[in-house]
């Protein structure tokens, strides 16, 4: 089928709400998006074989059903590079509003309120591991949301290290998206943590210093 004049936008359409949710299933698009199955699957197509996209099998929480997992479409790096600039301007943009008009703490709770969905998904997937597997299962989630996270074993407890953040430039005008995140970090994994470099400023990775935790600890409810 040949293109149309309006397959251009609605592709546009289709990735950034991919980057924006997350993976997501090509039935979960039809349903946001309101097009068709047929349509949906014609863009993830097009967007596969331009590199935009990538498929990956969707993670399953609780117990599994019957049949082969489903596909999930999650942006590449080639494709977050694609929709990065617009989209750092149009968030920088919006959070020098927010601190004109609130000051910083309110930039402060949007930065955590950005958050809440990933920590809604991860809080499950880190209540069944053991204390001591939890920052190997937070850095696999994060991973999954193309975080690129890894984990390493120091005398001190364990570093995790991420590889991309997909606001490193909005947040080096706006800390506070860091901040949220390391919080976020000290509830998941039920203690504190300390983050030692960030991309944002200028380190080349997001490294966070995370204790062993005893088996004594469990994750806040």
């Amino acid at each position: 089928m040949e293109a149309t004049v309006d397959d251009a936008p609605t592709r546009e359409r289709v990735a950034t709400t991919i980057l924006e949710h997350g993976p997501s299933t090509a039935a979960d698009l039809a349903v946001q998006l309101r097009l068709t199955p047929a349509a949906v699957r014609r863009h993830l197509d097009q967007l596969l074989e331009a590199g935009i996209l990538e498929t990956r099998d969707q993670r399953i929480t609780g117990q599994r059903g019957r049949g082969r997992p489903a596909k999930v479409f999650v942006i590449t790096d080639a494709g977050r590079d694609h929709f990065a600039h617009a989209y750092d301007e149009l968030a920088a943009g919006a959070l020098r509003y927010l601190a004109e008009t609130g000051g910083d703490d309110a930039v402060l709770a949007f930065a955590r309120h950005r958050l809440t969905d990933l920590e809604d998904r991860y809080r499950p997937l880190l209540a069944l591991a053991e204390p001591a597997d939890r920052p190997r299962a937070l850095a696999e989630a994060l991973s999954a949301d193309g975080f690129a996270a890894s984990v390493g074993s120091t005398p001190a407890g364990t570093q995790m290290c991420q590889h991309h953040c997909p606001v490193a430039h909005v947040a080096e005008e706006f800390p506070q998206m860091c901040e949220a995140e390391t919080e976020m970090f000290a509830r998941l994994l039920g203690t504190h943590v300390q983050r030692l470099a960030t991309i944002a400023h200028g380190d080349g990775i997001c490294t966070t210093h995370l204790p062993t935790a005893t088996p004594a600890e469990r994750l806040p409810s």
